[in-house]
Formats: structure tokens, sequence, C-alpha cells
């Protein structure tokens, strides 16, 4: 049954993160843990991800901005780096405070916390009339790259704050698509060649049936998405992407992901 299910996630979500940029993984990890224990759930979860970015690398990676690749995608690698460390040496992190509801038992941590506030204030800037032709300079880019690539590596949600600085870069919807794209997959292997160790022993063999599954689907659904891409405005776009960073920052903000 477990096939079935995260099997029709993984390819339904990937056809909306394509023009997004971000929640495949955000979304998957938690069903996933339905199943399975958390460090498996979030090696699968990683895996389903990696080769996902890797079928879209090939799909879309040329339309990437190489300037903005540059000034963006450096500054995450080698920050995210440094998060991935973190993350295997300083395991402890404590939820700042837990709550109940509908009887189930949630905590907040104070770095999804965070992620939560700055999504909130970069999805307004699209949502906010006053903000609508508001860009980055690129001499922020670097910023937006460390702070997107450093929460990657320690928490696994990079993508939403990438999307966040990216859609602002004055980029095409083409070259937006393609440089998230294209800076993901170099946190993903950043991060990942971090976690191998931990990785090895989550008794990923066991699970590869429901692996390929997944990620036969997430290709298909990135595939799908892909082919709707010609029918999507920059409009369309950037609203698409404020909206899905709120979703995602009211559910870090309150420990529901």
């Amino acid at each position: 049954m477990e096939i079935y299910i995260i099997s029709f996630v993984a390819f339904t979500v990937s056809i909306l993160t394509f023009f997004s940029g971000f929640g495949l993984g955000t979304i998957l990890t938690p069903v996933f843990m339905i199943f399975f224990p958390v460090d498996l759930a979030i090696a699968l979860t990683g895996i389903v991800h990696f080769f996902n970015n890797m079928f879209k690398l090939i799909l879309v990676g040329r339309n990437a901005d190489k300037n903005v690749l540059i000034r963006f995608g450096i500054p995450a690698v080698i920050a995210a780096l440094l998060g991935s460390w973190l993350l295997i040496n300083i395991p402890d992190f404590k939820p700042i405070f837990s709550y109940h509801l509908f009887g189930n038992h949630y905590e907040v941590y104070l770095v999804k916390l965070i992620i939560s506030i700055l999504l909130i204030i970069f999805a307004s800037i699209d949502l906010i009339p006053y903000f609508k032709n508001l860009q980055f300079d690129k001499n922020k880019l670097p910023i937006g790259g460390a702070l997107s690539g450093f929460f990657g590596g320690l928490s696994g949600n990079q993508g939403a704050l990438r999307s966040a600085f990216l859609i602002k870069a004055g980029l095409s919807k083409e070259s937006f698509i393609g440089t998230a794209v294209v800076v993901s997959s170099l946190v993903d292997f950043t991060r990942f060649s971090m976690y191998a160790t931990r990785f090895n022993q989550s008794g990923l063999t066991d699970n590869l049936n429901l692996v390929i599954w997944a990620c036969l689907s997430a290709i298909c659904g990135a595939f799908i998405g892909h082919k709707l891409l010609k029918k999507m405005t920059l409009k369309f776009l950037q609203v698409t992407v404020a909206f899905m960073l709120i979703l995602v920052s009211i559910a870090l903000g309150s420990g529901l992901i």
C-alpha cells in the first residue's frame, strides 16, 4: 500500500514543484514518515529528490542564468557544507516549545521557525502591490545563496528560500526554473556527500523497489510539469510561488512539518 500512496504523492507534488522550484522534499518527507522511521524517511526522500533533480537538470538545466548561478550557487554550496556539518556534529537540537492539537503532538524548532518568518516576509513581497516591481540587486544574490544553502544543509529546507530570492532576480520563467534546478542539484550533491555515512546505515537496499517507483513517479510528474511550462505566465509563477511559500512557512512554523 505504501508504494501506491508514496508514488502518487511523488507524482502529484513533482508537477506542482516544477513551477515553484521547491516542495517535493518538504511534502514527501512527512509521507515517508508515516510508514518508516525518521532517519530512513529522510534518506528515502533524499534519494527521490536527488534523482528528480537530475532529470529536471536534463530538461531545463541549459536555461540557467550563468551569472546568477555563479553569484547565488557558489555561496549556496559553501554554506550547505557548513549547515550539513552542523547537522551531523550537533544532532541534539531541542524544540523551543511543543503543543497538542486534535490528539497529535507537535514540536517547533528554532531553525524552522526562523525559516518560516523569512518565508512569510518574502512571500508578502510578491502579494502586496506596493512591492510589485521590487527586485533584489545582483549584489544581494550571494546572501540569498548562503541562506538557502545553509538552511538546506541544516534542515533539508533549501528550496523555499532559494525560490524567494530567485523569483525577484529579474529572470524569465525558463531561467528561473533552470537556475533553481541547477542550484538545487549542487546543494543536494553537497549535503548528501556529508550525509553519506548516515545513509549507509539506514537499510536503503531493503526498500529499493519503493525508491525506484517513487523516483519514476516523480520523474513522470516533472516531465508533465515541463510540458505545462509553456502555458504558464511569469505572473502566475510568482503568485504560485508566493502562496506555496506561505503554506510551507505556516506548516514549518507550527511544527506540522
